[in-house]
């Protein structure tokens, strides 16, 4: 039996990187979600920031696609689950069009369009570019036969005259439409710091940038033209039905532990770590895990749990009031040494160490791990990484090859030598990437595992039913 799916989607690219692919999508998704419509937003890659922006704007959870760490029909199943409730999905890519990790492209957006079979809206910077912007679409529109670029947004136009020029080219040479011109003006530019865009819900703010270019998308983008390419495109078939996402219930820190639900998993998310995707949080859920959401910021202590998961984020720029918070962390490193699974990505780790040392300062943290970690002004870990799985590891078989990315400007000093003599172990051996040191990611403490690594469920589904067994073992000998 065969199953189809009608749903108008694109996806949204550029020659390369800083052309205003996140402007452009968010002013996009602001005037289509002001017109009534329900957007279903993506974000190729596996970036937290931009989805964010992308959740805030449509009012729909942004999903990651992401061809490096998915398989095919991983990427083409959660596209359908998410986007075949809405109006219209729209897809922001990374990097260049065609960019991926090798020669292939593999990994790149272009290989989302057509794993989705998406048209292609693309956004060019025509900063001190005239008529060689028909080159520039030429190229992409006939570089892979398979991808069908439906249309070009010019942005950063200086003035009329710049437009016209722009225009008449492409009317010219193109077998592609313009279907937006973007002015050229600072007022449209989101704010970025140390790791890309700052995120959404940091700073309620920025949401009057999000506005403005919710405005001048629907002053400058041909809304109508752009709706009817995303439209006209053929339906999805699967030999499969799609089933819909687990629906997560989040419980209040005060709220009584309910035996039969399932362990109780806290999850630290504020807005110092707010780096989670969303499928790793459902699949915990389905797994049968109790969510209760945590700050490490207004919290004094943890509620009762049987398991703790802390994502990455930004401890650093809240490194001040997380010290502050004294009783928290004392009542987090009290739990760890008495068995409490923990799963800490990234900030996580970071918070679990000693100290973090930031612009001539230093912050006490949790302590539970024998660490520091300074922050730099350089990347330390970017890009996809493979582990492979030291043998203790919990939540992963030893031998087994872990992908997943890393993206930190931070790095860890002061570790022994020597872990064994602290009751400590790596928990994986780095082939691609960088991690903790170059040769090993994870730090293993009692029930603790910290690292620099970031997973995602789609791409290793045994994680969170491993990470319910240990809770649910924790859960048959807790102490309240």
């Amino acid at each position: 039996m065969t199953y189809t799916y009608k749903i108008p989607r694109l996806l949204v690219g550029a020659p390369q990187g800083r052309s205003g692919k996140t402007t452009i999508t968010v002013g996009l998704i602001a005037a289509l979600t002001a017109r009534g419509l329900k957007v279903q937003p993506f974000k190729k890659g596996p970036d937290f920031i931009d989805p964010s922006w992308l959740t805030k704007v449509a009012g729909r959870t942004c999903r990651n696609l992401d061809s490096y760490l998915m398989p095919r029909e991983a990427i083409r199943s959660t596209f359908i689950r998410h986007a075949s409730q809405s109006d219209i999905a729209i897809i922001e890519g990374a990097m260049g069009l065609f960019d991926g990790v090798d020669v292939q492209g593999s990994g790149s957006a272009a290989e989302i369009a057509k794993i989705v079979q998406a048209p292609v809206l693309l956004v060019v910077n025509c900063t001190r570019m005239t008529r060689s912007v028909a080159a520039m679409v030429n190229g992409f529109a006939n570089f892979d036969p398979q991808v069908k670029v439906g249309g070009v947004i010019l942005n950063q136009v200086a003035r009329s005259r710049h437009e016209k020029v722009l225009r008449a080219a492409v009317a010219e040479y193109c077998d592609v439409p313009v279907l937006g011109v973007m002015p050229k003006g600072t007022q449209f530019t989101i704010p970025d710091r140390h790791l890309g865009l700052i995120p959404a819900g940091e700073n309620e703010a920025l949401m009057d940038a999000v506005k403005q270019i919710g405005q001048a998308a629907e002053n400058h983008l041909d809304i109508d033209a752009i709706l009817q390419v995303a439209r006209d495109w053929p339906t999805l078939q699967e030999d499969r039905e799609i089933s819909a996402a687990v629906e997560i219930h989040w419980h209040r820190a005060g709220d009584r532990p309910a035996e039969q639900q399932g362990p109780r998993i806290g999850v630290i998310k504020d807005r110092s770590f707010s780096f989670y995707y969303p499928e790793n949080l459902e699949a915990l859920a389905e797994a049968g895990a109790q969510l209760v959401q945590i700050s490490a910021i207004e919290d004094a202590a943890l509620p009762a749990l049987d398991g703790l998961y802390i994502g990455g984020g930004f401890p650093e720029v809240l490194a001040e009031e997380l010290e502050r918070n004294h009783s928290f962390r004392q009542h987090l490193r009290q739990m760890i040494e008495q068995g409490l699974p923990v799963y800490a990505e990234c900030g996580g780790l970071m918070y679990l160490g000693r100290r973090i040392h930031w612009e001539d300062k230093s912050y006490e943290m949790v302590g539970a791990l024998p660490l520091d970690v300074e922050m730099l002004k350089k990347p330390q870990g970017h890009g996809y990484m493979h582990l492979e799985v030291l043998p203790g590891t919990p939540y992963f078989p030893a031998g087994k090859l872990v992908r997943g990315h890393e993206f930190h400007n931070s790095r860890v000093v002061d570790l022994p030598k020597d872990l064994t003599k602290v009751g400590c172990q790596f928990a994986f051996r780095v082939q691609r990437g960088h991690g903790i040191n170059g040769e090993f990611d994870g730090v293993r403490y009692k029930n603790v595992l910290a690292l620099y690594n970031h997973i995602h469920a789609v791409a290793e589904p045994n994680w969170a039913s491993h990470f319910v067994n240990l809770a649910r073992a924790w859960q048959t000998n807790r102490l309240y």
